[in-house]
C-alpha cells in the first residue's frame, strides 16, 4: 500500500519518463534504442515494456503531462489489453509543458510552470486521456524557490482533488529535497512524495523517513539508477562507482540490480521506480526483487555517495539523447 492513498502497488513501478518522448536525459539510451525515434515505433516499444512489466507483477505506472505521449501511450495499452481501474495503479504529473515538438535537437523539451492555470488545464487533459485509471497526482519538480507550497490557489485546487477520490503528492528535485519534503509536511496537504534517492545522492532520507514514518505518507523513489550513471558511468565517474561494479560482479548480480535493490532496502521506500526504456532493461531492473542486500553491504557501497550540490549540477549537464 501506498502510505494514506489507499493505493495497492508493487515494490518496483515503472516511470514512462524515457519512454514517452524520443529524447531524454538517460545515459546509454541512445544506443538502447536505436534510431527509429518514430511515434509509432515508441508506442511499440511502450506497449512491449509495459506488457513485460505487467507480467511480471509491476502494479504502479508512473506518466507526466511533460513526457511526450507517455500518457497517450499508457492510457491505449490500458483499453487494448481491457485492464480496468482498480487493476494497476497510475500515477500522474502536472507542472511541466513537453515542449519538443518530437525533436532530437528541440532548443527546449520542457517549460515548467506551477501556476493554478496550468494545474487546472493540465489536470484536465491527464483526465482525458487516463479517465478513472488516475489514482495519484503529483506537483512535478516543486521546489522552495518555486513558491508553488506557498500558492493557497494550487493548495486549495489539489484538496478539492483529493475530495474526488484522487491522492495528491509532489515530486522534488535539486540539492533541497529535504527542506521541500519538510515544508510540504506541514501543510498537511499531501498523501505522497517521489523523490531521487540512489547511491549517489541520499541527501533525502532523512526526511524521507519522516514522511513515511510520521505523517504516514507514501514514498516513491526515482532516479534510483542516477540517470543511468550509475552503470554506464562517464571517464569522471569510474572511480567511483568501482565498489558497485565491483560488488555486482562478485555477487553475481548486475549493477542495476544491485543500486535498485539499494532502494528497496530503504525501510520507508514504498516503491521504486524503474525507468527502463527497453525489455531487457526492465528485465534486469527487476532482477533486483531477487537481489540480496543488507547493512554491510549498505556500507561497503556508502563510498559512491556524493556532495549533493555537486551530484545535482552533474545532472542538470546531463545531454537529451
Amino acid at each position: 500500500m501506498l502510505g494514506r492513498t489507499g493505493l495497492a502497488v508493487s515494490p518496483i513501478g515503472l516511470g514512462l519518463a524515457a519512454l514517452g518522448r524520443p529524447a531524454y536525459i538517460t545515459t546509454g539510451r541512445g544506443e538502447e534504442l536505436g534510431q527509429d525515434r518514430s511515434v509509432d515505433a515508441m508506442r511499440r516499444r511502450t506497449h512491449e515494456v509495459l506488457d513485460t512489466a505487467y507480467a511480471a507483477g509491476v502494479r504502479y505506472f508512473d506518466a507526466a503531462r511533460s513526457y511526450g505521449r507517455a500518457e497517450e501511450f499508457l492510457a491505449s495499452w490500458l483499453e487494448e489489453r481491457g485492464i480496468g481501474p482498480g487493476e494497476v495503479s497510475v500515477g500522474s504529473k502536472w507542472g511541466y509543458e513537453y515542449t519538443g515538438g518530437w525533436r532530437m535537437d528541440a532548443d527546449k523539451h520542457e517549460v515548467k510552470d506551477l501556476g493554478v492555470g496550468t494545474l487546472r488545464r493540465q489536470l484536465e487533459e491527464t483526465h482525458t486521456l487516463l479517465g478513472r485509471h488516475l489514482g495519484l497526482y503529483q506537483i512535478h519538480s516543486a521546489t522552495l524557490e518555486s513558491g508553488v507550497l506557498e500558492d493557497r490557489a494550487v493548495l486549495g485546487e489539489l484538496r478539492d482533488l483529493k475530495e474526488t477520490g484522487v491522492a495528491v503528492g509532489l515530486s522534488v528535485t535539486g540539492p533541497r529535497q529535504a527542506e521541500t519534503i519538510e515544508r510540504a509536511v506541514e501543510t498537511g496537504t499531501f498523501d505522497c512524495v517521489q523523490a531521487t534517492w540512489n547511491l549517489f545522492e541520499r541527501s533525502a532520507e532523512d526526511a524521507l523517513a519522516r514522511a513515511h514514518d510520521e505523517a504516514g505518507m507514501g514514498v516513491i523513489v526515482k532516479e534510483a539508477l542516477a540517470n543511468g550513471r550509475l552503470v554506464r558511468a562517464d571517464q569522471s565517474e569510474d572511480e567511483r562507482v568501482r565498489p558497485l561494479l565491483e560488488t555486482a560482479h562478485e555477487r553475481g548480480q548486475t549493477p542495476d540490480a544491485l543500486a535498485i535493490s539499494a532502494a528497496l532496502h530503504q525501510p520507508w521506500a514504498d516503491i521504486v521506480l524503474s525507468g527502463a526504456a527497453t525489455v531487457g532493461a526492465l528485465k534486469s531492473n527487476l532482477s533486483a526483487l531477487g537481489a540480496d542486500y543488507d547493512g554491510e553491504l549498505d556500507r561497503r557501497l556508502l563510498p559512491l555517495r556524493a556532495e549533493s550540490d555537486r551530484y545535482w549540477s552533474k545532472r542538470s549537464s546531463l545531454p537529451w539523447t
